[in-house]
């Protein structure tokens, strides 16, 4: 089956507004609730222009993929430019990095919406009562996602209200206390700490390419992901530069806080501002994942579609229109990460994977614009490939700062995924010569 008539069986009911909600959804989730702490330990007032400069360096990632999002409009986001610009191995390496990078970080952000409840219910905090819980709601955003594009995009927009108004309200209620003069002559973070701290950080920036990959479900993909992508990132960017100025103002001693933005909301409103955030980190965290529960499993069924996976994956609920088995294996593969593992561990894993998965993105740009021609009204960038250029080297030197660990479990993720590419190219050929013979 050919790429274009795969994805025909996929209905476009994602328009501008849902690309948009995607990339958010996507990018805001577990991370922002938990990171200010960290960056507060690490870089104390100086914390702010540390999200600054994520910022900077997200943005110029955005803006390349949103280039290379200009030439396509089949499911599979970076899998495709990858695949177009280096073979099938390259585009199969891709998408299984990002994929393990989704799940990673579904896994971690059920633990992290479970912890946050646990002032609310006292129970979840440990044993069997914590897993279930773990287990329960990873189940509903799969069965979610199982009934079609349009159930699980309805949760997202119901969700995503939920999530921005606590942290909208955080930042005009908090703007106030915001401690100028501290935060303008910070002591600067000398060059390792730097790269290691934004590391860190750059967990709470990725996963805007959610919006990409769902490009053979999207009305108009070609225009409408480019403008999309980029606007919401910038404003994601500023959203969190702001937070982190509230915090560090308001939460100074806060390094250590495992609910950072709940205290900070605790301090300017009192208990019940505390609550809503907490109710607000839970809904922000469970949209990230039904996000992830949407988008995930595209990955598999584009590699199926391409013949690297078996096509058991790429199989199109006649009814729904959705890939239904990779939809019910990523929820099952991602409980199974959640229960046995940790939000620390997870999300380091997401992020250092993410990052080389965008390395190869804009590593393919300029074969794509050399190999594919371009079009009336096409998302174009100043200078060409200068800001692509940037991207790349920044996402490189980001990527240096990585623990031993994480490079060992990277190697691990492309040794399996060559074995698995292997025995699935390998049978396909050999069905192919079957049906010649």
């Amino acid at each position: 089956m050919t790429p274009a008539s795969s994805d025909s069986l996929l209905r476009r009911d994602i328009g501008k507004v849902g690309v948009a909600t995607i990339a958010m959804n996507g990018v805001i989730g577990s991370g922002i609730f938990a990171l200010p702490a960290i960056a507060i330990m690490k870089a104390g007032y100086f914390s702010p222009w540390i999200f600054v400069l994520c910022g900077i360096l997200i943005l110029t990632v955005a803006l390349t993929l949103a280039r290379a999002a200009s030439f396509f409009d089949i499911t599979g986001g970076p899998i495709v430019y990858t695949t177009h610009a280096f073979g099938r191995f390259v585009g199969f390496q891709t998408g299984l990095l990002i994929y393990v990078s989704r799940v990673a970080a579904i896994a971690a952000s059920a633990n992290l919406i479970v912890s946050y409840a646990v002032p609310i219910l006292p129970s979840l905090e440990s044993g069997i009562p914590r897993q279930a819980a773990i287990v329960g709601y990873i189940s509903i955003a799969t069965i979610l996602n199982a009934k079609g594009v349009r159930s699980g995009m309805a949760a997202v927009y119901v969700i995503s209200v939920f999530k921005l108004l606590p942290l909208l309200l955080l930042i005009v209620i908090g703007l106030p206390s915001v401690q100028w003069g501290l935060v303008v002559g910070a002591d600067l973070v000398g060059p390792g700490a730097l790269g290691q701290t934004m590391l860190v950080m750059m967990y709470a920036f990725i996963g805007f390419e959610f919006s990409l990959i769902a490009a053979g479900e999207t009305r108009d993909a070609r225009t409408a992901i480019p403008k999309a992508l980029v606007g919401t990132v910038a404003a994601i960017a500023l959203c969190y530069t702001l937070i982190q100025l509230v915090a560090v103002s308001v939460g100074p001693d806060l390094g250590t806080s495992e609910a950072p933005l709940a205290e900070v909301a605790r301090r300017l409103v009192g208990p019940f501002g505390a609550l809503v955030l907490a109710l607000g980190a839970v809904f922000s965290i469970g949209g990230g994942s039904l996000t992830s529960l949407l988008t995930a499993p595209r990955l598999t069924f584009a590699l199926a579609r391409d013949g690297s996976l078996p096509a058991w994956f790429g199989v199109v609920n006649e009814r729904t229109h959705a890939p239904v088995n990779a939809i019910v294996f990523c929820g099952a593969f991602s409980m199974v990460l959640a229960v046995g593992q940790q939000f620390v561990w997870l999300a380091t894993l997401s992020t250092v994977v993410r990052l080389l998965t965008y390395a190869l993105c804009i590593a393919s740009l300029p074969i794509i614009e050399r190999t594919i021609a371009t079009e009336e009204r096409q998302f174009t960038l100043p200078g060409k490939l200068t800001i692509p250029a940037i991207a790349f080297m920044l996402t490189l030197g980001l990527i240096a700062h990585s623990t031993a660990d994480a490079f060992v479990i990277t190697g691990g993720v492309i040794a399996l995924g060559t074995v698995v590419f292997w025995l699935c190219t390998r049978k396909r050929a050999s069905g192919d010569q079957r049906t010649t013979s």
